[in-house]
């Protein structure tokens, strides 16, 4: 006799809103947005799309859950906000690089942000360093300005960067093959019209990215402290 094959086994009774952003990020880490599809999440999830609709309304809403797993995690893992735990600058740079490192891993999670800047995901990012950039002793009036530079640098740099290793592994280019093919490009521009672009394209190939991208979060840094520093002259100067 031959026996019956069954039938996949369905998990609506143990599926969860965790368990599905899990397999969410999965899916966006292997294919990205255009992967994660409700069909491809229930092959995944061995259960029918109407399970996952009763946990998450759309795909949009599904990538700012995935967006907001992994930024909750950079900033559990990466930020202590006890009074006596770091300065406000080390808090800056750690969140900072944390974000740079899951841009680089999730390449996804930049696009998520920009597109849904009002919701949790960026939130949490805009609250924490603007509870730094306070924490400086930045004035009112600047803190505004301040905590969105660092969070549009952040945002910027950390999602170009996850952009070029991307466009690489398009091209099944490692990531010194991509940089010497873009210095070569830049090496041959006209010396009248890129003086600059050319004289740099030979540290380009062998430049630090995470380097680079934290001396840049310290000249914005330095810019607040010298606000900082100037609010508090004048502010000594109206006092004598």
């Amino acid at each position: 006799m031959v026996k019956k094959t069954r039938p996949p086994q369905r998990r609506e009774d143990s599926l969860s809103r965790d368990r599905i952003i899990e397999a969410s990020i999965e899916l966006l880490d292997s294919a990205g947005e255009g992967g994660l599809t409700f069909r491809a999440l229930s092959e995944r999830l061995s259960t029918g799309p109407g399970a996952i609709y009763w946990h998450v309304a759309n795909k949009g809403d599904l990538l700012v859950a995935a967006c907001d797993a992994v930024i909750a995690g950079v900033m559990a893992a990466h930020v202590d906000l006890r009074a006596d735990a770091k300065t406000p600058e080390d808090t800056i740079r750690a969140l900072a690089l944390g974000l740079f490192d899951a841009m680089d891993e999730h390449p996804w999670i930049g696009s998520v942000l920009f597109h849904s800047a009002g919701a949790l995901p960026a939130v949490r990012v805009l609250e924490c360093l603007g509870q730094q950039v306070r924490a400086l002793g930045a004035p009112a009036a600047g803190e505004w300005s301040a905590t969105s530079a660092l969070l549009h640098y952040i945002l910027g740099v950390g999602g170009q960067n996850a952009a070029n290793r991307l466009s690489a592994q398009t091209r099944e280019l490692d990531r010194d093959d991509f940089l010497g093919e873009v210095a070569d490009a830049w090496s041959a521009l006209d010396e009248r019209d890129y003086p600059f672009t050319r004289s740099v394209a030979d540290a380009l190939r062998e430049h630090d990215d995470r380097g680079d991208f934290l001396a840049g979060i310290d000249l914005i840094l330095g810019g607040i402290k010298s606000q900082v520093g100037t609010t508090a002259r004048k502010r000594a100067v109206r006092r004598s």
